[in-house]
């Protein structure tokens, strides 16, 4: 009997989008082959897999190769009814989306943020731009912090994916802007959500490390 080939994962240890990937498959069981790629490198693969030259890349059985984390977090959600990570319902998952998509705003800022103190000399940095970048950010997690409230989980009783990119901007935060400052202390419901979702194997062994 034929084995179909393992489906591969390209990522790199400090991509909040490709952590959201991984949070995903390991919550829905979902088996990968993870393989360490720096798009950057003179070696990376990840250019012939993905016209854009990002990480992440999910290389399905057959070859096809899908990129976007929102299209590969559907993608792996797919592959099994148990655990729905998106609401069936489209009133609610437009919903959860959009909390999803503050997220990877949130992503967003914060590598344009990085890509510019580590590719520019700081005499050719212009700190206007980034700090409309940092005004993104924070606007979006202090919505985020009022928007969660109370409740355990924003996507009802359990966990999804907007708590997954949530999860995922926040680390990435955290390990690129510890000297500018400290989310935990500004957004004090979204340090409760991540303390609890910490707890959990898929969320406590992606943390992103350099």
């Amino acid at each position: 009997m034929n084995q179909m080939p393992a489906e591969k994962l390209y990522f790199s240890t400090t991509s909040p989008y490709a952590r959201k990937v991984r949070i995903a498959a390991a919550e829905k069981g979902v088996p990968f082959e993870a393989v360490l790629d720096v798009p950057w490198n003179e070696d990376t693969r990840t250019i012939a897999l993905n016209p854009l030259g990002k990480v992440p890349v999910w290389v399905m059985a057959d070859g096809t190769a899908l990129f976007d984390s929102r299209v590969i977090v559907e993608y792996v959600d797919s592959r099994s009814e148990e655990n729905p990570l998106l609401p069936r319902a489209i009133k609610e998952r437009i919903i959860v989306r959009r909390w999803e998509a503050m997220a990877d705003g949130v992503m967003d800022a914060s590598l344009a943020i990085f890509s510019e103190r580590r590719k520019r000399p700081e005499e050719l940095q212009y700190p206007a731009w980034s700090e409309r970048q940092f005004g993104k950010i924070h606007r979006a997690l202090q919505a985020l912090n009022d928007e969660l409230g109370a409740r355990d989980f924003y996507h009802g009783d359990r966990l999804g994916v907007a708590e997954i990119g949530v999860a995922s901007a926040l680390g990435y935060v955290g390990l690129r802007f510890s000297d500018d400052f400290r989310w935990q202390d500004k957004y004090p419901k979204l340090a409760a959500l991540y303390e609890r979702l910490m707890q959990r194997e898929a969320f406590s062994t992606t943390v992103p490390v350099l």
